[in-house]
């Protein structure tokens, strides 16, 4: 029996009382005044053009390869370690997904390699922001810009991380959020896409993609006289009620992140004794990144360590979890030519990664429960001699900042 889950939704009190008003004013539907409230609290907290909330991050990621006009024969970077969304997304589009490895140090896109794959058929760069952490964006908007290239943010993990100041999801041209359950501000299934942009046409596409092609928007606000189907577009709008939670959501914003943040620091400074003896490796977070600590992972020297210790946790009624399976490596990766051993540090990351139980509710003694019996256990294996530390495996020069 479970003692401590993975994961546990953290609900603020509202949530019934907003869906129950939006019952009570008639309209359940997309597009109604609870949505429209999360979208102005997005869009002014973030400072973002437009934001747009869709039925899924999947949906918005969709929505956005629609919104560059992503053809056949068309190439998108990304991480091959991702879920299987940001690839779908191009694949639905007749477009190929051109995977590169990640950064051991960071698990992002590893920025010197996405040069090595541009050519005449690269249309966009998808960097996804694992873990709430986020890539260079600097970096990776200048190589964009010299090779006129649209950027996709995948901040699906990283809604209320921030580089440099910048929220993440508002830096590149296109940004796609998440509000799944498993996320940290969550209505079940939903998600969002922010442009930033001042490119009208754009804004104006956006719109009636939105809204299944058709003009309804602009309909509704006086500036067409007749409500008809205008291109290509999809169902993308969420209920009203699943916005009605969601606001409830993100009107505790800061305190989620700030609870998040103690669980996140507590696990790190109790297991950096590990890191530095170079038994694991732990998060690294760079001066010029703010986390919303979504996840807490440790990295380990192969993958019957990991299994040992998350087995050891299984027992002591803990659920840890491992995470991707590398899309390059998967069923669907092989029949788009990739094969074992494509990119090595993706699939040696993913062997070798564990995540622990992080949830803004999280009790001490429930997190001192967790981290006690896995000293315990990364104990033994040393005592054992089969988990040997490694100098090479992760510098002391990479402790979080």
């Amino acid at each position: 029996m479970t003692k401590i889950p993975f994961n546990k939704i953290y609900t603020s009190g509202r949530e019934l009382s907003y869906m129950q008003d939006c019952l009570l004013r008639g309209d359940i539907a997309g597009d109604g005044y609870y949505t429209r409230k999360v979208q102005n609290f997005i869009q002014h907290k973030f400072d973002c053009r437009k934001v747009m909330l869709t039925t899924s991050g999947t949906t918005a990621l969709e929505m956005a390869a629609l919104l560059i006009n992503l053809q056949p024969g068309d190439e998108v970077i990304m991480p091959s370690f991702t879920f299987v969304s940001t690839a779908n997304a191009v694949l639905l589009r007749g477009a190929r997904p051109v995977f590169i490895d990640i950064d051991r140090e960071t698990l992002n896109i590893d920025i010197e390699k996405i040069k090595d794959k541009i050519n005449r058929h690269t249309k966009a760069i998808i960097p996804v922001h694992y873990g709430g952490i986020a890539c260079d964006m600097d970096k990776i908007m200048d190589i964009a810009h010299r090779n006129n290239l649209f950027v996709i943010e995948d901040a699906a993990q990283a809604v209320n991380s921030t580089y440099k100041g910048k929220y993440l999801g508002t830096i590149g041209h296109i940004g796609c959020y998440s509000f799944h359950g498993t996320k940290n501000y969550v209505c079940g299934e939903g998600g969002a896409i922010l442009l930033n942009t001042n490119d009208k046409h754009l804004l104006d596409r956006a719109e009636l993609i939105w809204e299944k092609g058709t003009n309804r928007s602009q309909f509704l606000r006086g500036q067409a006289d007749k409500y008809t189907w205008m291109e290509i577009g999809s169902s993308y709008l969420p209920s009203d009620i699943l916005s009605a939670f969601l606001y409830a959501q993100l009107e505790e914003m800061d305190l989620i992140a700030a609870r998040r943040e103690k669980v996140f620091n507590c696990y790190y400074h109790s297991l950096l004794e590990y890191h530095m003896a170079g038994l694991i490796k732990l998060p690294l977070i760079s001066a010029e990144a703010q986390s919303n600590y979504h996840t807490f992972y440790c990295v380990f020297s192969s993958t019957k360590q990991r299994n040992y210790v998350m087995n050891g946790l299984g027992t002591k009624g803990i659920q840890a979890s491992f995470h991707y399976i590398p899309l390059h490596s998967s069923p669907m990766g092989r029949t788009l030519g990739y094969k074992a051993n494509d990119l090595p540090i993706t699939e040696e990351i993913s062997g070798n990664i564990m995540r622990l139980p992080l949830y803004p509710q999280m009790s001490y003694a429930d997190q001192n429960y967790v981290i006690e019996n896995l000293k315990n256990i990364l104990d033994e294996l040393n005592d054992t001699g089969e988990y040997q530390a490694n100098d090479d495996f992760y510098s002391n020069s990479s402790i979080q900042q």
